[in-house]
């Protein structure tokens, strides 16, 4: 039986199972990243909702694991070394499954720096520019009258999906085969619909992107993983 009694994070959201890698996460796009993994990599693990309001994610217990006070963090009681070891922030995350379990990350070099090049590209792009334009588009930023904040992202938005809907011509996936970066791509387009937003983009428009979203969106593990943990509690 794995101790991560270490961790402070356990005394808010006790592990049942503490042999198994804890995941604390809402089903955000960030978040249903991890879960979406996890199940792809069929490994172990037990969800606990953390919710986005200050009195999860600022709490003295999550911040211990994630200090930047966002979802997701995971503790793998089975580290590295053999010792228990948290990480937080999605793409480290994913990065640190893909080489924990040799899967999704590449067979070759080559084909490692394709899939993180890609991950990258959703970290530093699709992510935040996809999540200022909801913001502007359906969260609280929707009554602000200044159109310029909402039609930049809603621009840049539409540039990274051409982006993407080159990257796909004549594959299925991002890098080729099947991979992290589409499990870190793949939920933020999703989220368009969250955001009430494909008819903005022209989500329908690109060539490639919507059969990708579907072949992403069929996948018994994704289907899990989107759901995982609950919205509601």
């Amino acid at each position: 039986m794995a101790d991560l009694s270490a961790f402070p994070i356990t005394r808010r959201w006790a592990p049942e199972h503490p042999d198994r890698i804890q995941l604390y996460a809402f089903p955000t796009p960030n978040g249903v990243k991890i879960s979406i993994a996890l199940e792809e990599m069929h490994l172990p693990y037990e969800a606990h909702r953390v919710t986005l309001g200050d009195e999860d994610v600022r709490s003295p217990e999550f911040l211990s694991l994630s200090p930047n006070n966002k979802i997701p963090a995971i503790i793998d009681p089975e580290g590295p070394d053999g010792a228990p070891i948290g990480l937080f922030e999605s793409g480290a995350i994913l990065i640190y499954l893909g080489e924990k379990t040799g899967r999704f990350l590449g067979t070759n070099p080559a084909e490692r720096a394709e899939i993180l090049q890609w991950l990258m590209w959703q970290m530093g792009g699709v992510g935040p520019m996809f999540g200022q334009m909801g913001f502007f588009v359906k969260l609280g930023g929707k009554d602000i009258e200044d159109p310029r904040p909402r039609e930049r992202y809603i621009g840049e938005a539409r540039r990274l999906l051409s982006v993407l809907d080159r990257q796909l011509e004549g594959r299925d996936w991002i890098a080729g085969e099947y991979s992290i970066a589409d499990m870190a791509v793949a939920p933020w387009l999703n989220a368009l619909d969250f955001y009430e937003a494909r008819g903005l983009v022209g989500f329908h428009d690109y060539r490639n992107v919507p059969a990708y979203l579907e072949r992403f969106l069929s996948r018994p593990a994704v289907q899990i993983g989107l759901k995982t943990p609950p919205r509601e509690g």
